[in-house]
């Protein structure tokens, strides 16, 4: 099992700057994780002084960085913000290589007001395909969730419904792009996250690891106490001989204790699954 870590719960402090990444990657080295994920939002300038000294950091640490998590809009109603955040989404994608990333988490973005449903799965075609051939001169997978909101957000995502997310990924049959399967936010609308799984598990290339509190609700809690299906999710997982990376998603805000607790079920319950 290669094992990383979102820290949600860190988000604030990082973006406020009362934390650092660097702190972060030390923090990652001393739980035993083999790699870190990044938010883009950790990222305001992206000078190359600030890409060697994390690099640097990494190496000395001997942890690796597994996943750039990015936030692409393609569903904005406007044609000019739709091609900036091409722009960006490229730009992110030469960031990640750069850090020595292997995944780049995309989205489809926001459920702006207005939008038509085949207007929007049209756009983030568009923009996913126009990544994608960036992302394979880069040698970065792109990795599509399915998704909840963005942390800088104002509405919930586009294909937050799972009809639509298999809509849009079954535009993309074609091309190279990954899943990252979030275990929890299917929840969030009451919808069934195994069978969704059953449906995409042959292009999931990270496996987000996240837990809410009950149906119906977004609410974060520790990974392991909430409602999300993790044990079983796990087993078709290994079912399927998945060997790739598992991030778990930590978002309980419950300090060290919760980013400790959390690994400590996650490997015991990838463990258990293997047994079975």
């Amino acid at each position: 099992m290669k094992l990383s870590c979102l820290p949600v719960s860190l988000y604030n402090d990082i973006f406020t700057g009362k934390s650092t990444v660097a702190d972060w990657i030390r923090f990652g080295a001393e739980l035993g994780l083999d790699a870190v994920d990044f938010s883009i939002k950790f990222f305001p300038h992206r000078d190359e002084k600030i890409v060697t000294l994390i690099r640097s950091i990494l190496a000395k640490r001997g942890i690796e960085a597994c996943m750039l998590a990015c936030y692409s809009d393609f569903t904005h109603p406007d044609a000019t913000q739709r091609a900036q955040e091409l722009i960006e989404l490229k730009a992110d994608i030469a960031l990640a290589k750069a850090l020595g990333a292997k995944f780049v988490r995309v989205t489809a973005g926001q459920n702006h007001l207005g939008i038509e449903r085949e207007a929007g799965i049209r756009w983030v075609e568009d923009g996913f395909r126009h990544a994608l051939d960036e992302a394979e001169k880069q040698g970065i997978t792109l990795a599509y969730e399915n998704h909840t909101k963005g942390a800088p957000w104002q509405y919930w995502d586009f294909s937050q419904p799972t009809e639509i997310f298999l809509e849009i990924l079954d535009a993309l049959s074609d091309t190279p792009l990954g899943v990252c399967f979030d275990t929890a936010n299917p929840l969030v609308l009451k919808e069934d996250a195994l069978g969704l799984l059953d449906k995409v598990i042959d292009r999931v290339v990270v496996l987000h690891v996240f837990d809410i509190r009950e149906a119906g609700k977004f609410e974060p809690v520790r990974v392991g106490t909430g409602a999300s299906p993790i044990p079983q999710i796990f087993s078709r997982m290994r079912q399927a001989n998945y060997d790739g990376w598992l991030s778990i998603e930590e978002a309980s805000r419950q300090g060290q204790r919760g980013f400790e607790e959390s690994i400590q079920y996650v490997r015991q319950a990838w463990q258990q699954a293997s047994s079975a």
